[in-house]
């Protein structure tokens, strides 16, 4: 890492601490070594300066929308925080092979299910490309809940510190074995990941996958 990027993490953890109360006690839980899928809902912009800056010195890569790379201040941020542009809406190859490559390469990579920012942290629905990538890279996936930093805007205006949480949950892989060249299996194994994520939540946050009675593991092992 470069002193210009050990610079701007110290900085943009000193700030997020100072307008953010952090509760990442459960970061602990993250390995500190091999590769893993970090699949989080995402709430605003918040999540991944907070992550990236909180899981150092653990290497993180995550999936950004293309059109940040627009923005040549959010260009140079993301290309520090190991953002892979991705073209959203369409089946993009390219951006799936690097995301595979960084897997390969031992890392960590978080992507969200619901593709977007829901800015009010209430769950929508999972598009069902987590399950292409989780087959393909054999690894397994890590579910992660983030809940609070929604009302950010509203506390600034305030000068109120917000309360930012993160849960994490525990750890699975997809069973050998398991297809997903079905489009109804790979959403419903992109749903089952949204279920974990949910089960982390508090009840109001919950959205399309409140009803955790549909929840199951029947394509998945528990990773100890």
């Amino acid at each position: 890492m470069t002193i210009a990027q050990q610079l701007v993490n110290s900085a943009i953890k000193s700030i997020t601490r100072t307008a953010c109360k952090v509760d990442d006690a459960a970061l602990a839980r993250v390995p500190l070594h091999g590769p893993l899928i970090l699949a989080a809902n995402h709430v605003n912009f918040l999540d991944i300066p907070l992550l990236y800056t909180h899981l150092l010195p653990r290497k993180i890569y995550s999936l950004v929308k293309e059109e940040t790379w627009n923005n040549p201040v959010m260009a140079r941020l993301f290309d520090m925080w190991n953002g892979i542009p991705i073209k959203r809406g369409e089946n993009d190859m390219a951006a799936l092979s690097k995301a595979r490559q960084v897997l390969a390469d031992g890392n960590i990579l978080a992507i969200a299910p619901e593709g977007t920012r829901t800015r009010t942290g209430i769950l929508q629905p999972a598009h069902p490309g987590l399950a292409i990538l989780s087959q393909k890279s054999a690894v397994p996936i890590l579910p992660m809940a983030i809940y609070g930093g929604e009302v950010i805007w509203d506390n600034l205006h305030r000068l109120e510190r917000t309360s930012f949480h993160i849960r994490v949950g525990t750890m699975v892989r997809l069973k050998p074995g398991v297809s997903v060249s079905d489009r109804e299996i790979r959403q419903d194994v992109a749903d089952q990941v949204m279920y974990l994520i949910a089960a982390l939540l508090p009840e109001q946050y919950r959205g399309v996958y409140s009803d955790l009675t549909q929840q199951h593991l029947r394509y998945f092992d528990i990773v100890a």
